[in-house]
């Protein structure tokens, strides 16, 4: 058995001995810069307020010790459910979400633009910033990339960093994996010192990508239950930082329609799901989220920073997202997708049913009636997920309609 990180002191086990990683210790207060960020500290510490208030264990544990549990008297009336954003309409404390893209995609680059926002507090393609958090991008692939990238980009927004600070970005670059309590143990640590070093709360913890995360630990994609085991660990940290974002940057398989790569389990975990696609200009769109309108959410595009010339004289360059804004006309006009034949007899439906629009089971029933899902049922789900990746479908309600932007 691989040693834990933290000494056994530092360890919780469960009854069966098997250890669930950290237990958790009293956190560094933050200095909050404004209110927006002070929002943190009350979520990061409602667990230990309500822990606190609650009867003596020795009331709600007559047999024993055992999971812990809420009553009605507990949760009822006692929040305003409001959701707490770190970027309204994209992520949320608490969440994890998955931007799955084809290679080419763009998909990094976003989570490096993402993270500048998330660290700055500015808007991010027309989604209104909540204010600044802390950010720790796990670069599992190409770290130096996502480095320059970050730096091409604050030098694109007109950021300056002072060097004799820390900054509020911190990169990993070492191979992780998060199928063992250990690994956990030194996730947590790795966030828990960036933030002591930096003096910022982490909100947002990137992993780049999803595939390296399996694969350092032997795990393979396409199992359920390997997948299970890390977005059960990745549950675990959450829990123990306060409930900072989780997002995670995943590709699409051979078949881009069918959405991401390997089993689709990643689909039922991830609170928010958006594919990224196109050429030239490039959409995300949500192809599944808990509590939001599924639907494109922003396209962009890619610029070219130059940081200089090399030893030969030939251009120091990257790739990274464009601060112009492009409107979704512009991804309607600028090419069709392309469509197979269920596709096209999908949308001809929806297309039939004009502005009303139709529900989701009348449209799935239609379908039926054309042959489409009536041997597998999931074709109604991929050739739908196909539509609304590619911008051609918006769902309003339980209301599908053809998209018109």
């Amino acid at each position: 058995m691989i040693e834990p990180e933290f000494p056994e002191d530092e360890l919780a086990y469960d009854s069966a001995g098997n250890c669930l990683g950290a237990i958790e210790t009293p956190r560094k207060l933050m200095t909050w810069p404004n209110e927006a960020d002070a929002r943190y500290q009350v979520y990061a510490d409602d667990a230990r307020r309500r822990k606190a208030a609650a009867p003596a264990k020795t009331e709600r544990e007559e047999f024993g010790p055992g999971y812990a549990y809420q009553t009605l008297g507990d949760f009822v009336g006692a929040a305003d459910h409001q959701k707490m954003h770190i970027i309204k309409g994209a992520i949320a404390w608490g969440e994890t979400s998955a931007w799955i893209g084809p290679p080419g995609s763009l998909k990094s680059a976003l989570m490096s633009d993402l993270a500048i926002s998330s660290a700055f507090g500015r808007d991010w393609h027309g989604l209104r910033s909540k204010g600044r958090v802390g950010v720790i991008y796990f670069a599992l692939e190409r770290a130096d990339l996502v480095r320059r990238r970050i730096e091409a980009q604050l030098a694109r927004t007109g950021i300056s960093i002072d060097p004799e600070q820390p900054g509020s970005i911190s990169i990993v670059s070492s191979t992780i994996d998060l199928f063992t309590p250990e690994s956990v143990v030194k996730v947590l640590r790795t966030v828990k010192n960036a933030e002591e070093f930096t003096g910022e709360a982490i909100g947002v913890i990137i992993f780049d990508t999803f595939a390296k995360l399996m694969a350092a630990s032997g795990g393979d994609e396409d199992k359920a239950k390997d997948q299970g085991k890390v977005f059960a660990n990745i549950e675990r940290i959450k829990e123990k930082l306060g409930r900072p974002h989780v997002a995670l940057v995943g590709h699409t398989g051979k078949d881009e329609s069918r959405g991401a790569r390997g089993s689709n389990a990643i689909l039922g975990d991830a609170d928010v799901m958006v594919t990224i696609s196109g050429e030239d200009i490039k959409t995300a769109t949500v192809v599944k989220a808990n509590d939001m309108a599924e639907g494109p959410l922003f396209s962009f595009k890619s610029e070219v920073h130059q940081f200089g010339v090399d030893e030969d004289g030939d251009p120091i360059t990257v790739n990274i997202v464009s601060s112009e804004q492009v409107v979704q006309s512009t991804v309607a006009t600028h090419r069709e997708p392309r469509l197979k034949p269920n596709q096209k007899t999908m949308l001809a439906i929806l297309h039939d049913a004009g502005l009303a629009g139709m529900t989701l089971e009348e449209w799935n029933a239609k379908a039926r009636d054309a042959g489409i899902g009536v041997r597998r049922k999931a074709d109604l789900t991929d050739n739908r997920n196909a539509l609304l990746s590619k911008g051609m479908v918006r769902n309003y309600g339980d209301t599908w309609r053809i998209s018109h932007d």
